[in-house]
């Protein structure tokens, strides 16, 4: 895989070519999707400060095209599953919901938490199955007997029709390859941005297997005055220079990078939210390919 190729030629306003998809699991979706984490409140704890807006924008995602909503029970916890119920139940057929699992409580029976956390979430969205659940890691690491155990929780949860894919989060090199050689793998999603790239190599590897990628915190992390890629002297200066926005910049880039990205970029406005989708048709050019290279380096 290489970081940058050659340059589109059309216009930011004009499509330089039709909305591409990518399979997740046995569907396609549109590689530019949706992450709900933002509607909860701050922290994605507690409910949104306007619950009508948070309708309103999962509303709009539809209306736009979006069929790949990224959630989980966890986030606050119960509010964004419960939104998305509320605006959308019952579900467009072509709507893809993925949701996360993870292990919180160290108490040896890491399946039953695993098999709760899935039924807590076919519960709240009222679904009888989910397109993918990813198994959440709290950190990358080694491909031992506990992840395993873990895995094999997640595949019975397949085989019982539980959840139409299993995908992994946060996860190392080792993990996907070992994973991946034992049974089919949809998605992972992994920290990857602009400014940090650490995860090129399972990208690499998922391009080649032909499984979707989904960096989470793809404008980067933290929020705010820190963020290290929409306060990039470089990308704010690509971004005037071509009239598109710092944050279609690095959606951009990220689609780019190979066919198997798809993104879930989040946010609570509706303007945002269509201003992130339309990052589809952005044109990278040559000296904007070389300039972002080295950004974060």
């Amino acid at each position: 895989m290489s970081l940058s190729g050659p340059a589109d030629r059309a216009g930011p306003d004009l499509p330089s070519r039709p909305m591409s998809t990518f399979p997740l699991g046995g569907r396609r979706v549109r590689r530019s999707g949706y992450g709900a984490m933002h509607l909860a409140g701050p922290w994605a704890v507690n409910p949104p400060a306007d619950r009508a807006s948070a309708i309103g924008v999962l509303r709009a995602a539809v209306a736009a095209g979006v069929d790949h909503i990224d959630t989980a029970q966890y986030y606050g916890p119960d509010v964004v599953n419960d939104l998305i119920r509320e605006a959308l139940y019952p579900y467009p057929p072509e709507l893809a919901i993925v949701s996360k699992v993870g292990v919180f409580r160290d108490t040896g029976h890491d399946g039953r938490q695993l098999r709760q956390g899935i039924e807590d979430n076919l519960r709240s969205l009222r679904v009888g199955q989910l397109a993918a659940v990813n198994l959440r890691l709290p950190s990358p690491g080694r491909a031992d007997a506990r992840f395993d155990d873990q895995l094999a929780a997640m595949v019975r949860a397949r085989d019982e029709g539980l959840i139409a894919g299993v995908g992994l989060s946060n996860v190392s090199l080792d993990q996907l390859r070992h994973a991946a050689d034992g049974t089919e793998i949809v998605c992972v999603q992994n920290l990857f941005h602009l400014a940090d790239r650490g995860s090129a190599p399972v990208l690499d590897e998922c391009l080649r297997r032909g499984i979707a990628f989904v960096p989470f915190c793809p404008l980067g992390l933290p929020r705010g005055p820190a963020n290290p890629v929409l306060t990039s002297p470089v990308v704010i200066g690509t971004a005037a220079r071509l009239g598109v926005t710092p944050a279609q910049i690095a959606l951009q880039w990220l689609l780019r990078l190979a066919p198997d990205v798809l993104l879930i970029p989040g946010t609570a406005s509706v303007a945002h939210l269509l201003d992130n989708l339309a990052a589809e048709h952005v044109a990278l050019d040559d000296q904007a390919l070389r300039e972002l290279a080295g950004v974060g380096a």
